[in-house]
């Protein structure tokens, strides 16, 4: 007896070759369902629709088609069982050697504008996922493809074996059982979403998932004795995985997480504020961050601002990339440089140096929701720090007030001293990073580090901190570097020290009312 074939896609890639493949070369018999069985007689192909085989139509607008026990018995019988074998014959059930199934697009659909809670929850594939667990379940005794990417490596096994290798069937079926872990996070997720839609803080699942499939497996992670991929969250690209990779080596551990670094601060800075900006980091941290009349000369300050640690540095701009930016950043070794666009002039510059990579990723504001950080017997996760910063909600707390210039100069600073690492102190100046003092055990060391780094153009500048002053230190210090107004949270039991420490100093002192800790 012919062998015999189940194929119901959504995704149809490659399905028209490999049936071919399966009926002329290999004898196989096939059965299909719905716009599959369609598509295949479409193509020539001879297929039995699964109503047919069952002899129970499809019901429910086509939302019951393979849930019969002619399918299912077919899938999950034992071979090797007499009972099981019994079964079949007397039901007169063909066992099925070869399930090719993928799910109904339910990412792509809750991703398209405007799609309603009706739409996506019609969009939950029930067949498909029983179907993919059924025979992955089964696989000591037949194949399941799930991805059209394992079509030629199964014609290859039966070329080469006449059936599909057990080493290869155990392949599929952990492939198959995460496709179906991933779809249903994909859905428990939009559940979860949808629930807290309307929530200020929304409410974290008892039960949290993540999966991804590898899109890069890399050389090596933070260190060369340390395995490393890079995997994709959903079938559609977004964020890096969509980003354009115009010319240089290939991307790096290291490198991705510099450059999810270097997203995350040029994100404060949308392409359609009023001013270009330009970020340097080395090593997640800030080491040049400025705002200019132009890109080139928002590129300029920022490695002016300290273009010992610029080199071998990432580079992010918030505007596309010109000629006369691409020719400044031809000067200085780099190791990645991303921005929403290049100019085709600006790409011919940067082609001499080959090695550097260049990205451009149009969309630079998204990042994702929820941090997730690994500790021993499990993870943590919170909602990710996308408070948007608004100087209107901010208190003066000294007898000094800002001008509208300072106001916008403390703004630049508590936006860039957000994503260095606490303690965190940074020192601005011009709409640029003077000194950046980061990742201290106590704040005091971090605001030396960042107004020795600062040195004599302290005078006239401000200072930012991610966290409160719990004594007045801090600010006798800062004044005495030449610094005339401070940002930082409040919220100490002892803010009225550093507040009288500003008020006799004559500072100006603003408080947010949040804090932005980085660990």
């Amino acid at each position: 007896m012919a062998r015999l074939a189940l194929l119901s896609t959504s995704d149809k890639t490659g399905l028209i070759d490999l049936a071919r493949h399966l009926v002329e070369e290999f004898g196989f018999d096939l059965i299909s369902s719905g716009g599959t069985a369609t598509a295949l007689k479409a193509a020539g192909l001879q297929v039995t629709k699964v109503s047919d085989y069952t002899g129970s139509p499809e019901i429910l607008g086509g939302r019951v088609k393979t849930l019969h026990p002619r399918i299912h018995g077919g899938i999950l019988a034992r071979r090797d069982l007499a009972e099981d074998r019994a079964d079949l014959e007397s039901n007169d059930i063909r066992p099925i050697d070869l399930v090719v199934v993928n799910l109904y697009p339910f990412e792509q659909t809750i991703a398209k504008e405007g799609v309603t809670f009706a739409d996506a929850i019609e969009n939950i594939d029930i067949g498909g996922p029983t179907l993919l667990r059924a025979a992955a379940k089964n696989h000591a005794h037949l194949t399941v493809l799930c991805n059209p990417g394992q079509y030629d490596s199964y014609l290859k096994e039966l070329r080469s074996n006449g059936k599909a290798s057990a080493e290869f069937r155990l392949s599929c079926a952990r492939t198959a059982f995460w496709h179906t872990a991933s779809y249903d996070r994909a859905i428990a997720t939009y559940l979860d979403t949808a629930g807290n839609a309307e929530a200020q803080h929304p409410t974290l699942p008892d039960t949290f998932s993540i999966s991804g499939h590898q899109i890069q497996s890399l050389r090596y992670g933070e260190n060369p004795h340390q395995g490393a991929a890079w995997y994709q969250v959903g079938t559609t690209p977004t964020g890096w995985t969509a980003a354009n990779k115009l010319q240089g080596k290939e991307l790096s551990y290291n490198n991705l997480i510099d450059l999810e670094a270097a997203r995350q601060i040029i994100a404060e800075f949308p392409g359609s504020s009023k001013d270009p900006a330009v970020a340097i980091l080395k090593h997640t941290n800030p080491c040049g961050v400025a705002m200019g009349n132009s890109l080139v000369e928002a590129y300029q300050k920022a490695l002016a601002a300290d273009s010992v640690s610029a080199f071998g540095g990432i580079v992010a701009c918030n505007r596309p990339l010109d000629a006369a930016t691409a020719t400044e950043l031809t000067k200085t070794f780099l190791e990645c440089v991303v921005a929403p666009d290049c100019e085709p002039e600006a790409v011919e510059i940067l082609s001499k140096k080959s090695k550097v990579r260049i990205l451009t990723l149009a969309d630079l504001q998204t990042g994702p929701k929820k941090t997730i950080k690994p500790i021993a017997g499990g993870f943590l996760v919170q909602e990710s720090d996308d408070a948007i910063a608004e100087p209107t909600e901010w208190k003066v707390v000294t007898e000094k007030q800002p001008t509208a210039d300072q106001l916008a100069e403390l703004l630049f600073a508590w936006k860039v001293v957000k994503h260095v690492k606490s303690n965190a102190i940074v020192v601005t100046g011009d709409r640029t990073t003077l000194g950046v003092g980061a990742g201290q055990m106590n704040r005091v060391g971090s605001v030396k580090i960042a107004l020795e780094q600062a040195g004599e153009k302290a005078q006239g500048a401000v200072l930012a901190s991610d966290g409160f002053f719990p004594f007045d230190d801090s600010v006798r210090t800062a004044a005495a570097a030449g610094i005339i107004a401070v940002v930082q949270p409040g919220g100490s039991l002892r803010d009225s020290d550093s507040i009288a420490a500003a008020n006799e100093l004559g500072l100006v002192m603003v408080c947010t009312g949040i804090r932005h800790f980085y660990h």
